[in-house]
């Protein structure tokens, strides 16, 4: 009885963090690698790359668990969000609050061994990640602040890899807003019809009628900043290769975001893992064949 009951809430806990769904933590990692191998001049130090593997993991989780403890009211009233745990009433305010407190000081145990830098800046990655859910209380473009929090790791990373970061730390960081604010968009369209009705803040309601266009122009900032990138450090034809194809698949979506057709705008937003491993496989190529 008492192995059962351990197991339900395991699994409760399982689907408060998301792990079931981890293209969140993929679109994460992605930019935390690609600030890695530069920083690293394409040779990281392996142990620092598992730490920030581990440590993505368990911030997006603890991300979902403030998220639907935010939104714990919210969601029953969402299509996609109505069997969510706390929708469903099948975890308590306090088990979250707790369990996002374990995965946070889990995560801050992980980044010991690192630089006095790199744990300075896990405090504003920690207050971005903690306050990102509740921006759609107030805040006309969240998805601009979970951009932000999104891409903090990749300071970190440099911080961690070089002990310092350099310009162009913050140039990635500059793209990988642009992406989130892209994607997330995408997402945000998916639950348009609900987040009118509830009154909450989405940059998809925001931008209105041209909710399309604003994915389209955040996406091309996102592969002009890459381009940038690549002429900065030297890039040769493995990246920019990887850059244009990644163009190709950005473009691509807005045939499937033109109509604003629910289920397309989720596959579109899906879709961008394909587009953070490209450019990963492109920067990792770039150094291995230099």
């Amino acid at each position: 009885m008492l192995n059962t009951r351990l197991g339900e809430r395991a699994t409760v806990y399982l689907q408060l963090m998301r792990a079931d769904k981890p293209i969140g933590t993929l679109l994460l990692l992605w930019p935390t690698l690609w600030g890695l191998w530069i920083a690293g001049d394409g040779r990281p130090d392996w142990m620092i790359v598992a730490i920030f593997i581990a440590g993505t993991f368990l911030m997006r989780s603890a991300g979902c668990v403030i998220n639907d403890y935010a939104d714990r009211h919210i969601d029953a009233h969402v299509e996609r969000t109505r069997h969510r745990p706390f929708a469903r009433g099948a975890v308590s305010e306090k088990e979250a609050l707790l369990l996002a407190g374990a995965l946070a000081c889990a995560a801050f145990l992980l980044i010991l061994p690192l630089n006095l830098l790199t744990w300075a800046m896990s405090l504003p990655a920690l207050f971005l990640a903690a306050t990102y859910p509740f921006t759609k209380r107030f805040f006309p473009l969240p998805q601009a602040y979970l951009g932000l929090a999104f891409s903090f790791g990749i300071p970190m990373a440099f911080a961690a890899q070089s002990g310092s970061v350099p310009p162009v730390a913050w140039l990635i960081l500059a793209a990988n807003m642009a992406w989130t604010i892209a994607y997330d968009t995408e997402y945000a369209i998916v639950d348009k019809p609900d987040d009118l009705k509830i009154g909450i803040k989405t940059s998809a309601i925001t931008f209105g009628h041209h909710d399309v266009a604003a994915v389209m122009l955040c996406h091309a900032l996102f592969i002009l900043l890459l381009v940038q990138l690549g002429r900065m450090q030297g890039m040769g034809l493995p990246y920019f290769t990887a850059v244009a194809l990644a163009a190709l698949l950005v473009s691509r979506q807005y045939f499937a975001i033109r109509e604003r057709d629910r289920q397309r705008c989720f596959q579109a937003f899906l879709g961008n893992n394909r587009v953070g491993l490209l450019i990963f496989i492109g920067i990792a190529a770039d150094y291995l064949l230099r």
